[in-house]
């Protein structure tokens, strides 16, 4: 008896990324759930990390270089900073209350920064096991 196995049983491949779609709309939806001051400084994070994300990039090595890091860091809160993120707030803050909330953004970039470069060094894990599923 000659049995032939249906396409989606033959070629399993869409279901792979049928999980990768999965992935992304749990991130997303996980996003839209971000307080509002995250919702506005995490395009920042992003726009960063794609001008940082070409090959031999610092954010691929091994152990990535904490300066290089804080670095990015800083380049993001500059550009927060000048946009503005609660201008009204800062003319009625007195200086310590300022410098809080700087630090606290700083904190909330760095956070944010490690985050994704965590989940671009995963991507690029996963495309390069992809390409080449026979090598080890």
């Amino acid at each position: 008896m000659d049995y032939k196995l249906p396409y989606y049983m033959a070629y399993p491949m869409p279901l792979e990324y049928d999980d990768e779609r999965k992935e992304r709309q749990d991130m997303e939806y996980m996003k839209s759930m971000y307080p509002d001051t995250v919702k506005y400084i995490l395009p920042f994070v992003e726009d960063e990390c794609e001008r940082m994300e070409y090959e031999g990039s610092m954010i691929y090595d091994e152990y990535p270089d904490k300066l290089s890091i804080q670095l990015m860091c800083s380049r993001i809160c500059d550009r927060v900073n000048e946009i503005g993120i609660g201008q009204d707030m800062d003319v009625e803050m007195e200086a310590q209350q300022r410098n809080n909330n700087r630090n606290g953004i700083r904190n909330i970039v760095e956070v944010l920064l490690l985050h994704e470069l965590m989940k671009r060094r995963n991507e690029k894990r996963r495309r390069r096991r992809k390409y080449y599923p026979g090598w080890r």
